[in-house]
């Protein structure tokens, strides 16, 4: 039986290696090399072939900055747009939170070339990803990531009798059943989401399924990475050792 072949830039980003698109992006230079011959785009591969980088280049990848934003109300997650600011705007030296005692300095190199991974929608705040690195960026957002997102959501409303457990699994949206989440209580009017799918809207359509409103929703965590005392409009960089 033959083994299947698939794209060389599909392999890579797979591999964690890099984004696909990074990964045309190294091939079309020439920097990314099969067997030891230099890669075309559209190669086909299997998983048996030896894919190499430049270790100048594997070193540029280890040096991408990722920023943790706590994001206010008001600014949208990516592009500009109906005359709201992008929350990329905040990047600023500024606006760089120097007590989490980062390796760090919040120097203007560092802050180039961002790109969120994940949206936050323009009513909700907290926390939000920003990266120049591909893999990261994959890693949270890719339709089979296993990565939590947790969420603090005050609500207002009757919520229905069985409204908690479709909360947590039996809701659908857009024609499609939500993976199963877990939601509970916190107190009379705070309710606590944890979810592992990030459909737009998501939780405020969850709640109106259920008769419930969003009146506020913060994101604390994603993955390990949690907000904790990041102050609102403020920025700082993951720091090395730590890992969604």
């Amino acid at each position: 039986m033959s083994e299947e072949l698939v794209r060389l830039s599909k392999r890579m980003s797979e591999l964690g290696i890099c984004s696909r698109r990074e990964a045309d992006d190294y091939i079309s230079k020439g920097w990314v090399k099969v067997n030891g011959q230099p890669a075309t785009l559209g190669q086909k591969v299997t998983p048996q072939d030896k894919i190499e980088l430049p270790k100048k280049l594997k070193q540029q990848q280890n040096q991408k900055i990722t920023v943790l934003l706590h994001k206010p109300v008001g600014y949208v997650s990516a592009q500009p747009e109906k005359n709201y600011r992008s929350a990329q705007e905040l990047i600023i030296p500024k606006n760089y939170w120097h007590q989490n005692n980062s390796q760090y300095k919040a120097i203007p190199q560092h802050i180039r070339g961002l790109a969120p991974a994940g949206r936050l929608d323009i009513d909700s705040t907290g926390l939000l990803i920003l990266t120049q690195d591909g893999r990261i960026a994959k890693q949270i957002i890719n339709y089979d990531s296993d990565i939590e997102k947790e969420y603090l959501v005050r609500v207002s409303g009757t919520l229905d009798p069985k409204g908690l457990a479709l909360l947590n699994h039996g809701l659908s949206l857009d024609g499609e059943l939500l993976l199963p989440a877990k939601v509970s209580w916190q107190n009379e009017n705070q309710l606590k989401f944890i979810l592992k799918q990030g459909k737009k809207r998501q939780i405020r359509r969850m709640c109106e399924l259920v008769g419930l409103k969003v009146v506020q929703l913060k994101r604390v965590r994603i993955g390990n990475i949690r907000l904790s005392n990041l102050p609102l409009g403020k920025w700082r960089i993951l720091d090395s050792n730590e890992r969604f």
